[in-house]
């Protein structure tokens, strides 16, 4: 842990010693955070309150740097030595800020039930290495922020190859290691990210909409059949059990959380593309994306909810029975990274600052990252301080609230690189009576470039109209339009 301190002081390039503080308050202070100024009243933050705005307004933090960093730690592995990884988008919200610039409007889902609402503020996706079994810990690596020009596949292929690319060099995996496995909820498209990234080793595993469409395998070509070879086989509608054909392997687990599971897969199961959307710039025939799907149905779920069958789809052919029960139950340690959001925002105040530029945004979302992985780093190091209401836990069953409380007695012991404060004396100021004339601007919220969804929007927006000017045929080397 204090190896990673020093590293991180070395990644603060600007107001280093105010922005490490601010770290060790945010893991020091008592009770949640609530606001940035009573992290100042800590007896680990030596400086004023405005040191503080001043360090995440102006200071500089080498993110790639910092990057290669949490790369280098170890990282916890499936049952069977597989790094397994998951990502997802947390939303910053922030509709109270018209002046802050690039929000988007956030997918969140409302208090009742079956209810949505978009809101506007900061998404950020977020990749992070999954333990085995259950647990509320997680190993965040990486946080990007989607600005409005960006496309979000295109940012999370991107993001996840800089990830694989620093476990490989860090020599997380070596060439001989079960490949790397990736999961992901509906959000995503999964089988776009598979093509994208088919030359890492790397498998895609992804919940899909119940009411999708693949294609299953063309059939074998009879000797004698004249025509056009098919490219796709019959339709396979998720929500239409007759166009199910038999499945090649059906498992049955049972489980101590939601009773029997029954997981059914179909092997070299594909969508039919088309030139729209994503796939609008193809060059070329449009790829056949095979993988495995899995449905998985489960007997309850907590709460006596009445469960609905979940859809997986896996980048990887030829699975066995085996690999299809450690694939839904990988998928299920996803929901780890919940708990990881949470205490992100109710315990390290990760959405509580009111700050108004993205890129100050940026800076406390990896201080926010970086206090956590310390928190994982000090897991073995603390002492079980509950309150008098809590059951007793092992030390290695500490949740990270729990070893918040005492990582002020492990911050004694460790590195404390930032130097003491200088004495300084306040500024001026504004002076009494005057106001601000300089109103700040305010900014629309969504997107700023819309993509085209078709050829035919395509042409329409750069005058090119549907198809091509009539001619008048003549005699050859005669033609005019």
């Amino acid at each position: 842990m204090s190896d990673f301190r020093a590293g991180f002081y070395g990644c603060l390039t600007a107001r280093a010693d105010a922005l490490f503080e601010l770290t060790d308050a945010m893991l020091c202070a008592d009770g949640p955070v609530k606001t940035l100024v009573d992290l100042t009243l800590t007896p680990e933050h030596r400086r004023g309150h405005g040191a503080l705005y001043d360090g995440l307004n102006r200071g500089r933090i080498e993110v790639d740097r910092l990057r290669a960093e949490l790369s280098g730690l170890p990282l916890p592995k499936a049952a069977d030595g597989r790094i397994v990884l998951a990502v997802d988008v947390s939303p910053w919200l922030r509709s109270d800020a018209p002046t802050s610039a690039e929000r988007l409007f956030c997918h969140v889902y409302g208090r009742a039930k079956s209810t949505s609402q978009f809101i506007p503020g900061w998404p950020y996706s977020f990749v992070a290495a999954l333990e085995s079994g259950r647990t509320s810990w997680t190993a965040v690596l990486d946080a990007v922020r989607l600005g409005p020009q960006d496309d979000a596949t295109a940012v999370t292929a991107d993001q996840l190859r800089d990830v694989v690319e620093r476990l490989i060099a860090a020599g997380h995996w070596k060439a001989d290691d079960p490949d790397i496995l990736i999961v992901m909820d509906a959000g995503y498209d999964v089988t776009r990210l598979a093509f994208v990234l088919a030359d890492l080793p790397v498998e895609l595993l992804g919940r899909i909409r119940s009411d999708r469409v693949l294609r299953l395998p063309k059939p074998p070509r009879m000797p004698g059949t004249n025509g056009r070879p098919p490219k796709h086989g019959p339709e396979f509608a998720l929500n239409k059990p007759v166009t199910w054909p038999e499945p090649q392997h059906a498992t049955t687990t049972e489980t101590t959380r939601y009773g029997t599971a029954r997981a059914s897969s179909w092997d070299r199961l594909h969508p039919r593309l088309t030139h729209r959307t994503c796939w609008i710039d193809h060059d070329g025939d449009l790829p056949v994306i095979e993988g495995t799907l899995i449905r998985l149905q489960v007997d309850h779920l907590p709460g006596d909810r009445a469960p609905k069958p979940v859809w997986l789809w896996s980048s990887r052919t030829g699975a066995t029975a085996h690999d299809i029960d450690h694939r839904w139950q990988a998928f299920l340690r996803r929901f780890d990274l919940e708990h990881t959001f949470r205490f992100f925002k109710q315990t390290l105040g990760w959405t509580r600052p009111k700050i108004r530029t993205p890129e100050a945004g940026d800076r406390w979302t990896w201080l926010v990252i970086t206090a956590h992985t310390q928190l994982r780093l000090a897991r073995p190091l603390a002492e079980d301080l509950r309150r008098p209401w809590e059951k007793p836990a092992s030390p290695g069953r500490l949740t990270p609230a729990r070893v918040r409380r005492g990582f002020r007695n492990i911050r004694a012991k460790s590195l404390l690189p930032a130097s003491a404060p200088k004495p300084g004396r306040p500024g001026p100021g504004r002076p009494l009576g005057s106001t601000n004339r300089q109103k700040a601007p305010r900014f629309d919220v969504g997107k700023t470039e819309l993509r085209d969804l078709t050829i035919k929007e395509r042409r329409q927006r750069i005058g090119q109209g549907t198809r091509p000017p009539d001619r008048v045929v003549g005699p050859p080397g005669k033609e005019r339009p």
